[in-house]
């Protein structure tokens, strides 16, 4: 697909009338780097860090004062456009509300910046501050110990706050100071009904109502609130939000001065006007004072929601952002507490068959991020399929240069090619055999258009490819208009005892696969009343038992659904049953979902309406889901939104990275970031983290499918589980597997631990091992490859 057009940011660009800027140190003998030029609109100046004379070693500071206290969620940063020198690498971000308490030790946003002139957006949670602090720690080029800057800006209220969690509305009313009930169904408790094709409109049939309009919510109790979710209707401008103003009242009769002000944007992207400081009411007022197109005096609004603080212990809590100097469009968990991400041939963007590919590595120990271009390989490895071998290492093929395949191993940090496919592929799925081999299917987005994109399986001992006619991709294929092109990517495949997989989405129809000999595919039934779900996913919870997640009829542009699944497979792998959990509170395409040690699933992002490198109708709420009631719980609010490209993994310690989205050029949904969630499993009250296991010996690197081994604990655990190391991209993560462990105390501390024989059941490979108290809080794991 082509990159979408450039777009301005998605969250507005605060007014710099005002400002002040103060540096650390700054040029003011060999040149004017005066730190006050971040702020005079001019490319042609910059601050620079003091270099005449002695240099002024590296941190440097640059601090923003705005001289006023407002809402802020990005800094972005334009480098120098006379040359490389001073471009920043490491950097860090704080905030302050009084220019005193920075807190410079947990800041809100680090990472590291692609060295290239490009303007970085820096996000981090939105909160009310008056300083914002940009800390640079390297010289992205390692040139020399400079910094500099052409212009600092930064951005306002995006989304949701920090710590924040959506309330239920169960029980809500919303009345309208007028609707319209004539031309068509306008009422204002459409806003409260979960389907953003309806909606609240102001009185327009006959003499319209003048502007201002207003919406009043009733939660019929008294609840802290933090921010008001404004979702614009999806069928047309007309009524869009423009200027508002937000009060809230205790009585529904006194309300005070607004919380929040502003003006949003005439675009269908979903707004939040957060609140500078927590309001404890019960009703909760929108008034629009202009429609944002000027088109009329019109306001109308599909769906209104209200967000709190968050509980950790109930909705986990999220880490600072973490920048990276590329779009994570695929990662992959590794051994070492290191996140393996690469996106395309250039940090930003896709296009072509470059024969290169950007990468970088986050150390989870220390947050640092690092940038490496891999060209040994030939292969631009955008969009493509992924399996994590049986030895450890990565299996990735095809993408955009379609035919190619490459192999990472985490244990020498180096990349080197394969035999590429027999057919070229991008967007294909992949999963590990339990024979060892490695099975790919589908993938139209590139290669040879209109053919069958049939399966081949991967010899790790001939390092070659073996076709497999007998497995077609046609009875795979969704009903997409667009064709093959979109109808065979990203199958969610399972695989089973024998060679065997389970393909059980996003298609409607599910199949079973052998890839013995030829090769075979037959059908397994519909996913029970399900319609075809692309861009859903399919997470393995336990043995043979897998949960589906949302997904939408085509590709794009057709509403994505709230709807989840169970499938289950039986009786030896010959029965497989589908039938529907509870929903999920939002609809989702696009989003990515992680299965926790203690089985619950977490799903993150998203869109309501699936358009690629598009940050409309985003959903910043994560939900967790209980196998053991079929519900879903919401989970603390997302900074940014994770859509198209987004990926998400669990990582050893068991919280989960969440990051990514856009990789189209110059465009504003470019989320060259991530961030990680600590889930409520290991969170107190207080957000202090619970005492944990700790797995003390008896796990070795390597063991064999049936062995046991002998563990010991620190205190004593009520389980254990395997949990495969994963790889995630498209919303796709085909390796993503939990094995709970049967386990038996044989002292204080001390525990038999089967691994089990099948390698149905335990694919080979590397696993994360982890112990589990009996309130389900896990250990950070031990890795152990199983093969």
């Amino acid at each position: 697909m082509a990159p979408a057009n450039a777009m301005e940011p998605t969250a507005p660009v605060l007014d710099r009338t005002g400002w002040t800027a103060t540096a650390g140190d700054e040029e003011t003998s060999g040149e004017n780097g005066r730190a006050a030029n971040v702020l005079d609109g001019n490319t042609g100046t910059i601050w620079h860090s003091k270099w005449a004379g002695t240099p002024a070693p590296l941190p440097h500071t640059l601090t923003i004062d705005m001289h006023r206290t407002a809402v802020v969620s990005a800094l972005v940063y334009l480098p120098r456009t006379d040359g490389p020198n001073g471009r920043v690498g490491e950097y860090g971000i704080s905030v302050s509300t009084d220019g005193r308490n920075w807190a410079e030790a947990n800041p809100v946003a680090s990472g590291t910046l692609a060295d290239d002139g490009s303007a970085k957006t820096l996000g981090f949670a939105p909160q009310g501050a008056r300083f914002v602090r940009l800390t640079a720690l390297t010289e992205a080029g390692g040139r020399g110990p400079w910094t500099s800057a052409a212009e600092i800006n930064l951005l306002g209220d995006p989304g949701t706050p920090a710590a924040t969690v959506d309330l239920s509305r169960t029980g809500w009313t919303a009345t309208a100071g007028d609707e319209e009930t004539t031309g068509e169904n306008g009422r204002a408790a459409n806003v409260l009904d979960g389907d953003a094709n309806t909606l609240w409109h102001s009185r327009w049939s006959g003499t319209p109502a003048p502007l201002p309009h207003s919406i009043t919510i009733d939660m019929h109790r008294t609840a802290a609130v933090s921010a008001l979710v404004y979702h614009p209707r999806l069928d047309g401008g007309n009524g869009r939000a423009g200027a508002y103003t937000i009060t809230t009242s205790t009585d529904g009769t006194a309300f005070g001065a607004p919380v929040a002000a502003g003006t949003w944007r005439d675009d269908d992207t979903v707004k939040t006007a957060t609140f500078l400081r927590t309001e404890t009411a019960r009703f909760i007022r929108l008034t629009v004072t202009s429609e944002a197109g000027g088109r009329g005096p019109w306001t109308s609004a599909a769906e209104i929601r209200l967000s709190g603080p968050a509980s950790p212990a109930v909705h986990g809590s999220w880490d600072r952002i973490t920048g990276f100097p590329l779009v994570p469009v695929a990662t992959a968990a590794l051994p070492g507490d290191k996140l393996l991400a690469w996106s395309a041939y250039a940090v930003d963007r896709f296009g072509g068959s470059n024969g290169y590919t950007q990468t970088a590595i986050l150390d989870l120990k220390t947050g640092k991020v690092t940038q490496r271009r891999i060209d040994n390989t030939g292969h631009d490895m955008f969009c493509p399929g992924i399996a994590m071998l049986a030895d450890g290492r990565v299996l990735v093929t095809g993408g955009s240069n379609a035919e190619k395949a490459s192999i990472y191993d985490p244990a020498t940090d180096q990349w080197s090619a394969t035999t590429s496919m027999n057919i070229a592929r991008g967007y294909q799925a992949m999963t590990l055999l339990s024979t060892g081999e490695a099975f790919v299917l589908g993938g139209s987005w590139s290669g040879t258009a209109n053919t069958d994109k049939a399966g081949e399986a991967w010899s790790p001992d001939t390092r070659t490819w073996r076709r497999l006619p007998g497995v077609s991709a046609v009875p795979a294929l969704t009903a997409d208009p667009a064709g093959p092109y979109r109808a065979d990517n990203h199958m969610w495949l399972y695989a089973t005892s024998g060679g065997r997989v389970l393909q059980l989405g996003p298609s409607k129809q599910m199949n079973w696969i052998s890839t013995a000999g030829q090769g075979s595919i037959t059908a397994a039934g519909t996913r029970a009343d399900s319609q075809d779900a692309m861009t859903g996913n399919a997470v393995a919870y336990d043995i043979g038992k897998l949960l589906t997640l949302g997904g939408s009829p085509a590709y794009e542009k057709t509403p994505a659904t709230r709807r989840a699944y169970t499938v289950s497979i039986s009786d030896g792998g010959r029965t497989v049953r589908a039938a529907r959990t509870g929903d999920m509170e939002h609809a989702r395409a696009f989003g990515n979902s992680v299965v926790l040690p203690d089985g619950k699933v977490a799903v993150f992002g998203g869109q309501a309406y699936p358009v690629p490198f598009s940050d409309a109708t985003s959903v910043l709420a994560p939900e967790l889901w209980d196998p053991a009631t079929g519900t879903f719980t919401p989970l603390a609010t997302m900074a940014i939104p994770r859509n198209y490209h987004s990926t998400a993994n669990l990582l050893p310690d068991g919280r989960i990275f969440s990051g990514g989205g856009g990789l189209c050029g110059d465009c504003a949904t470019n989320h060259a970031d991530g961030s990680v969630f600590t889930p409520p499993y290991l969170l107190n009250a207080d957000g202090s983290p619970k005492p944990r296991p700790v797995i003390t010996g008896g796990v070795p690197s390597r063991a064999a499918p049936g062995t046991s081994l002998t563990v010991s604990t620190q205190a004593p655990v009520a389980s254990f589980v395997l949990m495969r190391a994963a790889a995630a991209t498209h919303s796709t993560d085909n390796d993503q597997r939990r094995v709970p462990l049967v386990s038996t105390a044989t002292g204080t501390g001390a525990y038999t631990v089967s691994v089990p024989a099948d390698t149905g059941v335990v694919l080979p490979g590397t696993y994360m091992l982890f112990a589990l108290d009996a309130q389900g809080v896990p250990s950070t794991a031990k890795f152990i490859t199983v093969s």
